[in-house]
């Protein structure tokens, strides 16, 4: 005891004067007890680290001088004699380096590509070498070519750390050179994989079941009766020969044996079992899904009759397939192994399709202002200098409305002559105003005619300002890959042609329906994971007014394709917009003279300015809680406006109630799944299920006030980023 405490105090004492004096950790691998060691190093030369191992050792090492580096390692346990070796080989081979053993208990370090082609231990069944000593091995096959299997050893081996595997043909052996763990390895695979050569071939033709179906369901037995475990010749490969009808079994005896009495048990008559199912589909339709199949059987048909034997070709029959819309159900007529993949197809095909939400903002802010001046004149005698620029009436309309509307003075009409004279007094004729009238209502703004003398003036001055701010938010809710579309609006009649008869006693005008509003069209395909392709056709249209020749319209209209993550909102497009013009009508020379030429002009201006943005955010719907969620959140929403309008009551009727949407009876939590509650829960808690594109108090004020900017930052000028 006072020995051992001796030692462990000597070890102590060094350590703290090796980190004292600021050097790495050295000979920490000093034995603590007899043919113990505890091994650790700290960015200690690989050179003294084998200095230290070799007297511990007690080896004489031989240092290749191409090994050189700095070590690090770290060990809690305490190591023997055979432990330390082992560790001292496991650290050469992490930092690239390896040893080869030599007589007279002689060592080589060197790098470990080197280690291939130094004089290497060749081991065998026996002594065949432990942990990362190089070792070489030479196996003979018996079953299997050697330089077949060569190549898929070599990826197998360590190849950069000295690994190497030959193949030698005329002997079929493979030399396989590495460290001892790797090799032995590759050495019991190379003995499995020559074992499994070692079997037969058996060859069974098949009267009445397909081979295909015959090895699926072969295979489908193996794999599922627990002899996963076993040896792997106790399992036989089965393969089929669509060709010849027949299964070709591989295996030991046993095997064999036991796959041929399953096939011969399974290839049985099945023509008095009947050849005809009904599929009832769930979700999809059959008129559908029976040209889907109809194309499928078809090709499968052309398939098997190019593979079949004359004779057993004769004794197939057609696929016959009908659809039932009544029951939406699929009566089909087939061999059994044809059945069997129609049944594959439609279970594939007949699933429960994901839906689309599409939610879309439509905004539209603009602004107008127009500005027009101008003087016209007129003579007594009908001379007249008038021009508006399209902004006003001219003063001929004014003075043609005068004329008319002045009081026609009496007058005398006279027959015969001489005593025969007669005389007829007319009243006065009171004037027509219609004309003037129609004048003036075309007059905007001031208008203000000054007589002077036989001459006078006609001043015209207007200036308007116009704004307008609309928002839409249509939505639409739609299967994948299932086109939809949706239109509020109106039906405005258009007339397209008129005659008439040759007397034109019957005239007639055709007329057509053109619709105005906001349409959108869209066909959502949902891709991997959550991302979105839309096909987007979107339309925005109005009656501007009508024109000497027939009604205008406005319309903006966007088509494009998008992908979009479900959830996210993004930006299909815009248009910013300003539009100024300016226009200056006067009389040559007149109009040109300061100040004196404003009597002779007619100015206007007009500035325009528009900012159209429309915004998309798709929501895929995979399931009825989430769709139940959403139409809850839409349904509250309206009933909610109806409980408002009920609360201020109809005006000037105090005793009429509103009518008012029944509560939502939200969906009973009944043999759902897992992730079913969790969005059941969401929804009765009012959590992540509102969508930010009905948000009216947060991002959506945010974006509108950031169009309608400040008018001298000038509209549309700032676009407002798209946020969630």
């Amino acid at each position: 005891m006072k020995t051992q405490k001796r030692r462990t105090t000597w070890l102590r004492n060094k350590i703290a004067a090796g980190v004292i004096a600021g050097a790495s950790i050295l000979a920490v691998g000093t034995p603590v007890m007899a043919a113990q060691y505890a091994a650790n190093f700290k960015g200690t030369d690989i050179q003294e680290f084998i200095n230290i191992v070799g007297k511990n050792l007690q080896k004489t090492i031989i240092v290749d001088p191409t090994v050189r580096g700095k070590i690090t390692v770290r060990s809690y346990d305490l190591l023997n004699d055979d432990q330390y070796y082992q560790f001292f080989l496991n650290v050469l081979q992490v930092y690239g380096f390896a040893v080869i053993e030599m007589d007279g208990n002689i060592i080589k370090v060197v790098k470990a590509k080197d280690s291939k082609n130094a004089n290497i231990m060749v081991a065998d069944d026996r002594n065949p070498g432990e942990g990362d000593e190089m070792v070489t091995r030479i196996v003979p096959l018996y079953n299997v070519e050697a330089k077949q299997l060569a190549p898929l050893l070599r990826q197998l081996n360590d190849n950069t750390g000295g690994g190497n595997v030959v193949n030698y043909d005329p002997s079929n052996v493979l030399m396989i050179t590495g460290r001892a763990a790797t090799v032995n390895k590759l050495v019991e695979i190379v003995k499995r994989v020559d074992l499994q050569g070692d079997t037969k071939v058996q060859v069974v033709k098949l009267q009445y079941a397909s081979a295909g179906e015959m090895v699926r369901i072969i295979d489908a037995l193996y794999r599922t009766g627990g002899q996963q475990s076993a040896n792997a010749g106790s399992i036989p490969k089965v393969v089929a020969d669509e060709r010849t009808n027949s299964v070709v079994i591989s295996g030991d005896e046993k095997a064999r044996k036991r796959a041929v009495n399953l096939v011969h048990s399974l290839d049985q008559d099945m023509r008095n079992a009947g050849n005809t199912r009904v599929f009832y589909l769930k979700y999809a339709q059959a008129e559908e899904l029976q040209e889907v199949l109809s194309g499928f059987a078809e090709s499968l048909e052309q398939a098997e009759e190019a593979t079949k034997s004359p004779t057993s070709r004769s004794k197939s029959q057609g696929i016959t397939i009908m659809a039932h819309a009544d029951s939406n159900a699929l009566v089909i007529n087939a061999q059994p192994d044809q059945m069997q993949e129609l049944d594959s197809v439609i279970r594939q095909l007949d699933i429960r399709r994901a839906q689309v939400l599409v939610e879309a903002i439509i905004v539209e802010i603009a602004e107008g202002d127009d500005v027009a001046f101008g003087v016209q004149w007129y003579s007594e005698d009908g001379g007249l200098i008038q021009y508006n620029n399209g902004t006003g009436v001219t003063i001929g309309e004014i003075g043609a409305g005068l004329w008319d509307a002045q009081e026609k003075e009496a007058t005398q009409t006279c027959t015969g002559s001489g005593d025969n004279l007669t005389c007829t007094q007319n009243p006065d004729t009171p004037g027509d105003i219609s004309t003037l009238a129609a004048a003036l209502a075309g007059v905007n703004g001031m208008a203000w005619g000054v007589p002077m003398g036989d001459f006078g003036a006609l001043l015209q001055a207007v200036a308007s300002d116009s704004n307008s701010n609309i928002l839409a938010t249509p939505s639409i809710t739609t299967l994948d890959n299932q086109e939809a579309s949706f239109i509020v609006g109106d039906e405005v009649p258009v007339i397209t042609g008129s005659a008439a008869s040759s007397g034109n006693d019957n005239p007639f005008q055709t007329v057509d329906r053109k619709e105005v509003g906001i349409k959108l069209t869209v066909r959502p395909q949902i891709n991997e994971g959550d991302a979105v392709q839309m096909e987007i056709v979107q339309e925005s249209s109005g009656v501007n007014g009508r024109t000497s020749v027939d009604v205008t319209f406005s319309k903006r209209e966007l088509k494009t394709t998008v992908l979009a993550d479900s959830g996210e909102t993004i930006v299909l497009g815009g248009l910013l917009n300003e539009d100024v013009q300016e226009s200056v009508s006067k009389v040559p020379w007149l109009g040109d003279i300061p100040y004196l030429g404003a009597l002779f002009t007619s100015t206007s201006s007009k500035k325009t300015k528009r900012n159209l943005m429309i915004f998309l955010k798709p929501t895929i719907i995979r399931d009825g809680v989430t769709m139940g969620g959403l139409s809850g959140r839409k349904y509250n929403f309206i009933r909610a406006a109806q409980l408002e309008q009920q609360e201020d009551g109809v005006a000037l009727m105090p005793y009429t109630n509103v009518p008012v949407l029944p509560e939502w009876e939200q969906p009973k939590p009944q043999n759902l799944s897992p992730e079913a509650m969790e969005i059941l829960k969401n929804y009765q808690n009012g959590n992540d299920m509102e969508t930010p594109i009905r948000d009216d108090s947060g991002w959506m004020n945010e974006q509108l006030e950031r169009v309608k900017k400040d008018k001298t930052n000038g509209l549309g000028t700032d676009v407002p980023p798209v946020q969630e």
